[in-house]
């Protein structure tokens, strides 16, 4: 008969996960839940993004690009073929953490997401990964549907990548705190109405900043998204209006304070648990 000290051994201690230091398998789940979620609805998540770029490239080619001057060597098309891209990116990657988060807390199932053993820092990952995911299949689909249209050419493969994948990471996560903190999809749409549909569109995306009179030259160069914007174009025409280095290092800086503001947020439960 096994006796009480026994018993004891073989129960697991309170708090103590037996999967190693790292829940890889529930991450992985999570992670596959979220992108399974946005590729269900292909039609209105990726697709309707992708032709909504198309008009813009279609509308502003057809009206403007015949009056408009060749930019850094590249016509107005290709100048704002990869600004386009790049907002897809930026939209897309912040609507899917932050929906599939606030969609859970009015629907009353957080709880699905709280009980699972997983800690913080795996489930801020899983959302920001799946809403990176997103950004970036979106964007190459907005590359597709536009290729006929404009040829895009590619300079640096590596600003493409390294400006893309950390512009989607950096919406994605602040779509994961934005998540948290909104109670009621009215909160979501004061996010989007007057801050990232804003700042997307004041970044140079549908003109060169250098046009830009004083004070607003310089102001522009308060936006983030501006130098997303700039360092992935130059990706593709190899012209840039800022100065990289310190695009790539305010990516880096922003990316590292969302994700311990994130971490933080989720580990003390902030507006998730009652």
């Amino acid at each position: 008969m096994t006796n009480q000290s026994q018993v004891e051994n073989i129960r697991p201690a309170p708090g103590v996960r037996h999967f190693g230091r790292v829940n890889w398998l529930g991450m992985w789940t999570l992670y596959m839940k979220e992108v399974q979620r946005f590729l269900k609805i292909f039609g209105q998540t990726v697709a309707a993004p992708a032709a909504n770029s198309l008009l813009f490239l279609i509308v502003f080619t057809m009206a403007i690009a015949k009056y408009r001057p060749a930019i850094g060597g590249v016509t107005f098309a290709q100048f704002m073929a990869p600004g386009l891209i790049m907002m897809t990116i930026l939209q897309n990657a912040f609507a899917n953490s932050s929906s599939s988060l606030l969609g859970s807390k009015v629907q009353g199932n957080i709880v699905d997401f709280l009980m699972p053993p997983l800690s913080p820092g795996e489930m801020g990952t899983a959302f920001a990964l799946g809403g990176m995911t997103r950004g970036i299949i979106v964007a190459f689909a907005t590359a597709l549907v536009v290729s006929p249209i404009v040829l895009l050419p590619v300079s640096h493969i590596w600003a493409i990548l390294f400006y893309g994948i950390g512009a989607a990471l950096m919406l994605s996560l602040i779509g994961v705190a934005a998540g948290v903190w909104a109670e009621k999809w009215d909160h979501m749409s004061t996010v989007v109405n007057f801050i990232i549909t804003p700042l997307s569109f004041l970044s140079g995306t549908f003109y060169s900043v250098s046009r830009l009179p004083e004070p607003w030259y310089q102001i522009s160069h308060f936006n983030p998204f501006f130098y997303m914007i700039d360092g992935f174009r130059y990706g593709f025409t190899g012209e840039a209006e800022s100065n990289l280095m310190t695009g790539a290092l305010l990516i880096i800086l922003v990316n590292a304070a969302l994700w311990v503001s994130v971490h933080l947020m989720l580990k003390s439960g902030y507006k998730l648990k009652a």
